[in-house]
Formats: structure tokens, sequence, C-alpha cells
């Protein structure tokens, strides 16, 4: 999946980020919770929880890497 992959390279430049992955089917309370509605959904949010970027669809890496700085 290229949103694996994205991650994967997100998490090998910032070892210290934290990724997750929801099984929407499974956890369909989490996902409704959390308004994902599509998948791929990628959400990065501040230790607090609050959201500061979603993508439904593959994000790029700097799409990502510039949502993690955010959340700093």
């Amino acid at each position: 999946m290229v949103t694996r992959k994205v991650l994967g390279e997100v998490s090998a430049l910032v070892p210290s980020a934290r990724i997750a992955e929801l099984d929407v089917v499974r956890d369909s309370d989490e996902a409704e919770r959390a308004g994902i509605r599509s998948t791929p959904t990628v959400v990065v949010l501040k230790d607090d929880g609050t959201e500061v970027f979603r993508a439904e669809g593959v994000p790029s890496l700097n799409q990502v890497l510039v949502a993690l700085a955010k959340a700093v």
C-alpha cells in the first residue's frame, strides 16, 4: 500500500513519530469517533489530541512532514 510506504519513510526520518494503523472494520467505533469515512485516511495529532492534519487518500511525504512540524 502506498500510504504504508509514505508513513514508513516518515518513520525513518522522524523516529519519534508515533504511527498507529486502525482497522476500520475491526475498530469501527473508534473509526467513527475519529470521523474516518474512507480509507486510507491519515490523521496527525498534537500530543494533546488536537488534530493538525487530515488526508483522505494518500498524502505526500512532504505533507506529513509539514503536519508533524505543526504538531510539535
